[in-house]
């Protein structure tokens, strides 16, 4: 998601959007915030793994605190009854966590690092939320470290074969530029309404690539992904963020959407000639 990295090194891009927004239509802050995405740069670090490993690292214990928490709403919404967690719930989870952080990850093969950082990522987040309810929005927990921080995305969270890890590190420096797959944006929840949904199964190296397709297909189906409005284009502001994951141009983006939109929407995306439009709502998803 939108996250702190690099913000101040991209100062003066702020500084240029700022007089765009002066003298254009151009969508204000979502344009700014465009700008301060990360980008995928990988940390070499995390580039180590086993092709010939076989072992398999156990998320049941994540699978369980879903089946419990994760809610799926009539408007196509998965929530998390974060109020309904218990003090039990949240041991098993902090102990699910700490499991993950002593598992030597480089040993393993790529499917299993693949699920294991996708689930690592997410469980984070929800230990995140719980330790600073009430909130109303994840931005609203302003951890990370540096002038423009923004919600927690760049404190160190865990530690993991000695080195500290945070959730921006984990999306990324090491899921988006290993994998360089678009769909890795369906599978990381960033607690928002706006987000993708946080998957109600734990990924493994078996049900990754149903699930990742799962994922697109649901959000680009949704009206908080992609809907059209008398003829205009509008999509989530994942889609201009990271619109280099998605194919570097509107264009690109579209025939992306294409792939997983449902009939009646293929056929309205075939006549769209750019994105008009976008945003994101960052209410909690509780």
């Amino acid at each position: 998601m939108l996250h702190s990295a690099n913000r101040i090194a991209r100062l003066p891009l702020v500084v240029a959007a700022l007089v765009v927004i002066a003298l254009g239509p151009r969508p204000g802050w979502a344009f700014v915030e465009s700008l301060l995405a990360p980008s995928a740069e990988l940390w070499d670090r995390w580039a180590a793994h086993d092709a010939s490993a076989t072992d398999r690292i156990d998320h049941a214990a994540w699978q369980a605190f879903l089946d419990r928490h994760v809610q799926s709403g009539p408007d196509g919404v998965n929530r998390i009854g974060y109020g309904n967690v218990t003090a039990d719930d949240r041991a098993v989870l902090d102990r699910y966590i700490a499991r993950l952080a002593a598992t030597p990850i480089s040993r393993y093969s790529r499917g299993e690092q693949q699920a294991y950082w996708i689930n690592l990522y997410n469980a984070l987040t929800v230990q995140v939320i719980l330790n600073h309810m009430p909130v109303d929005s994840i931005r609203d927990i302003d951890i990370s470290p540096g002038l423009f921080a923004d919600g927690p995305w760049g404190k160190k969270l865990v530690t993991i074969e000695g080195e500290a890890v945070s959730l921006n590190d984990i999306e990324h420096r090491i899921l988006r530029p290993i994998w360089r797959d678009p769909r890795i944006h369906y599978a990381v929840n960033c607690a928002a309404i706006g987000c993708p949904n946080l998957q109600s199964e734990a990924f493994t190296a078996e049900n990754a690539e149903a699930l990742l397709d799962k994922g697109a297909r649901e959000y680009v189906n949704h009206p908080r992904g992609v809907r059209l409005e008398d003829g205009r284009l509008k999509v989530s502001s994942i889609y201009v963020w990271f619109q280099e994951d998605f194919g570097g141009s509107d264009a690109a983006v579209i025939a992306h959407l294409g792939q997983y939109a449902e009939a009646d929407l293929s056929g309205r995306l075939a006549s769209a000639s750019g994105i008009d439009g976008h945003d994101y709502d960052w209410a909690l998803n509780q």
